[in-house]
């Protein structure tokens, strides 16, 4: 199911949440033209490795230089035919280069704008630099994650902030701008900040904080492992179990499995805590991580086995529901890659074809734009594109 198929996207940024946001969009069918810096001008943009954002799986590749007048052109012809345009320059700088929505808008006034940044717009931090992690320390969530054992709190195992708090942000907003245009045939601009994607993250705790004055630490709340039975816990191979029995009837199942009922009635006793932690650790020291999950996981407890990044792309369940699908670089061989995993999205993917560094897919995209075979040779003649 393409659920977005016959939309297009013109997407100027490289990596980052607006990376992310292509990919989820091109998953649901949308094509996506991604526009790179011609190569001699091109320095300051990354050029993601090869198998980074799905190795560029239904997308195609166009190098502009912004700063010619040819170029700029080039992107005023190409936007006037595309729905949506996405940019992650820092606020102002499309502006500067002539490609910001005001400019966009005199040749598309229906265009669905998005500006991603990690700050946002305005305000005072908006020309700050930024990566994941300091999304994520502005945004709260560091200082509700656990703690190593200096007491700094752990980098987290995935870029949250990019990808959930900026690029599945994009993506939810570009589709609601595309909605609104459909139902009032009006355009929209979209400033999507990262650290505002990372607050939606954590409205629990901000939410509770306003209401009640209660703030939320590391080893105090349900869910930031204040309570024995929602926890990681270590087993005798030197793995590890998660736990999540936050409901009343899988708590109590829980300690009938361990053998340890006679905490089935101290679930929230704060006083039992300790103990019961206690307890737990000493129990899940006894087996192994897959004897554990092969008494617990499937019985109503909410338990399920720590994954290294290599067992996840082994594990039985996925690869049943056809979560991983095979790719082919003229360079590097056959790999394994991420399906499209979000709900509506095809798993049965062909074997996708890596394009080569350096190959773009510019007389295509522009012949679709209109512009002719003469145009297109001089547009490469004069640099303004490659």
């Amino acid at each position: 199911m393409s659920f977005l198929e016959g939309l297009t996207i013109l997407d100027l940024a490289s990596v980052g949440p607006a990376a992310r946001a292509s990919r989820v969009l091109a998953d649901y069918g949308m094509s996506v033209i991604k526009v790179a810096p011609v190569a001699a001008k091109g320095a300051k943009q990354i050029d993601p490795v090869f198998h980074a954002y799905g190795a560029g799986r239904g997308m195609k590749k166009i190098r502009i230089d912004l700063k010619s007048e040819e170029g700029k052109e080039t992107i005023y012809q190409l936007a006037a035919n595309v729905d949506v345009i996405m940019e992650s320059y820092r606020p102002g700088v499309a502006d500067r280069l002539g490609v910001g929505y005001e400019d966009i808008k005199k040749v598309n006034p229906q265009i669905v704008y998005c500006s991603t940044t990690g700050y946002g717009q305005d305000g005072p931090w908006a020309q700050w630099a930024g990566h994941d992690i300091n999304y994520l320390a502005a945004g709260g969530f560091l200082a509700c994650s656990g703690r190593d054992e200096d007491g700094v709190p752990a980098i987290p195992g995935a870029t949250v902030a990019d990808s959930a708090g900026g690029g599945l942000h994009a993506a939810l907003a570009i589709v609601s701008g595309l909605m609104n245009r459909m139902r009032n045939g009006e355009g929209s601009y979209l400033d999507v900040s990262a650290t505002d994607g990372v607050l939606s993250l954590m409205s629990l705790y901000l939410d509770q904080y306003t209401a009640t004055g209660t703030d939320t630490r590391p080893n105090e709340a349900v869910l930031t492992g204040g309570y024995a039975w929602y926890g990681v816990y270590k087993t005798s191979d030197e793995q590890f179990i998660s736990l999540g029995a936050i409901e009343p009837h899988f708590f109590k199942n829980l300690c009938r499995l361990l053998e340890l009922e006679q905490f089935s009635d101290a679930q929230y006793d704060t006083a039992k805590q300790a103990d019961m932690k206690q307890a737990f650790k000493e129990k899940f020291l006894t087996q192994t991580r897959d004897y554990w999950t092969e008494k617990l996981a499937a019985e109503n407890t909410c338990m399920a086995p720590v994954l290294s990044i290599p067992e996840v792309i082994e594990n039985e369940h996925l690869l049943a529901r056809n979560t991983f699908m095979k790719a082919n670089h003229q360079k590097k061989g056959e790999f394994t890659q991420l399906a499209p995993v979000l709900a509506g999205g095809e798993r049965q993917q062909p074997v996708h074809q890596v394009k080569a560094a350096g190959v773009t897919d510019t007389d295509e995209v522009l012949s679709a734009a209109g512009f002719s075979d003469e145009d297109i040779e001089r547009l490469r003649a004069s640099g303004g594109v490659e």
